[in-house]
């Protein structure tokens, strides 16, 4: 394998050390991730793969290591399945090193690893059509559901806590007690709404805390854009598998709600224009009771109604927090991002709150119509 030479002398050391196909003709960052970096590997013969190299941000996952082979197991377990299955949905491939390790630390510290670029796929920020959205939940719902005889307590919690709303408000209180007294007056408002919700969201915690609701592996960040797409649209390769790992049904269902019917951009800053989508909601919800096929208990299918909200207020308290913080983990584009984007989950968890018994309507009457086993 030979790197073009124009290529910077740093990702050409990076690049040699893993064992890829053809010569990489260019590089070039690639997508708008909040922690990773991330850059389009393309190759100089069109017939042979492109790659995505990513530099890990091991102050978010500081286990790389265990990071990675849950990676590795998850992809490699998905990929047995699909076959077995005559599946249409596939998984990302992992390129190992020429030592045969899954990532590369460089002189630096820095932490590399390489997957195949799926051509011929993209991602979407935003939904556009009801038909994106069942596409995208179909293939989510898979997840799970191949997913389903997977030991979730094998793998190792890359982010511990990370969907706790009891942890999360600790740490918004934290912050807030330390922030300055600018930021502090700016989010007054709003950090009374959450206090007030607050209550209500706690609930679905508690089940799981009592083990009233199964233990299943995971996604943990199944926004939209962490699903490709085809060009005819179907949804078949979900993608970002860093924070896969033990959890509940809820923090993927609902985080794909979060982010497929919110009309608005996740940092407008006009809470007018954050509008809850029920069409789009719908089209979810058929798309990933189809997907998870029947595997769903009765008392997780009453509480999905209820995770779209879940996870958008999650998300409002840690960018919140974060902006309290002085934007230390999210990357911003300008100053006061983290606020607008805290603001409009914290909306987007009001107005699907408001809806609750419409939506579990809606999902209780799919779940007969579908005669699935819940």
């Amino acid at each position: 394998m030979e790197i073009i030479s124009h290529i910077d002398a740093q990702f050409d050391a990076i690049i040699r050390e893993f064992k890829i196909s053809g010569n990489i003709l260019t590089i070039k960052p690639y997508g708008r991730g909040h922690i990773n970096d991330t850059y389009l590997l393309t190759n100089s013969a069109a017939e042979l793969p492109d790659y995505l190299l990513q530099r890990i941000n091991h102050q978010v996952f500081g286990n790389v290591s265990g990071m990675m082979s849950n990676i590795h197991r998850v992809t490699e377990h998905l990929k047995s399945k699909f076959i077995k299955n005559d599946s249409s949905q596939i998984t990302l491939e992992l390129i190992k090193t020429k030592d045969h390790q899954l990532f590369k630390r460089d002189t630096n510290g820095c932490y590399w690893r390489i997957f195949d670029f799926k051509k011929g796929m993209k991602s979407y920020d935003v939904v556009e059509t009801p038909e994106q959205a069942y596409n995208g939940a179909y293939a989510f719902g898979s997840f799970l559901y191949f997913m389903a005889d997977f030991d979730p307590v094998s793998l190792i919690e890359t982010i511990p806590k990370f969907h706790s709303v009891i942890v999360r408000m600790q740490q918004l209180k934290t912050a807030e007690s330390h922030a300055f007294k600018e930021r502090k007056d700016r989010s007054a408002i709003i950090l009374k709404e959450i206090d007030k919700m607050s209550p209500l969201m706690c609930e679905i915690e508690t089940l799981k805390n009592q083990m009233k609701i199964p233990l299943r592996v995971t996604h943990n960040d199944t926004k939209f854009n962490n699903v490709l797409l085809e060009d005819q649209g179907r949804g078949l390769c979900v993608i970002d598998l860093d924070t896969v790992m033990p959890g509940i049904v809820h923090y993927d269902f609902g985080d794909g709600i979060r982010t497929s019917t919110n009309l608005a951009s996740e940092d407008e800053n006009d809470l007018n224009r954050v509008k809850f989508d029920i069409e789009k909601f719908n089209a979810f919800v058929q798309g990933y009771l189809d997907g998870v096929n029947g595997i769903l208990t009765p008392l997780e299918i009453e509480y999905l109604a209820r995770s779209g909200a879940l996870l958008s207020f999650i998300m409002g308290v840690r960018f919140l927090t974060d902006y309290l913080n002085e934007d230390v983990y999210y990357k911003i584009s300008y100053e006061g991002q983290n606020f607008n984007r805290g603001s409009c989950q914290i909306e987007l968890a009001r107005q699907i709150i408001k809806r609750e018994a419409e939506l579990k309507h809606f999902i209780r009457k799919e779940a007969a119509l579908k005669k699935r086993k819940y």
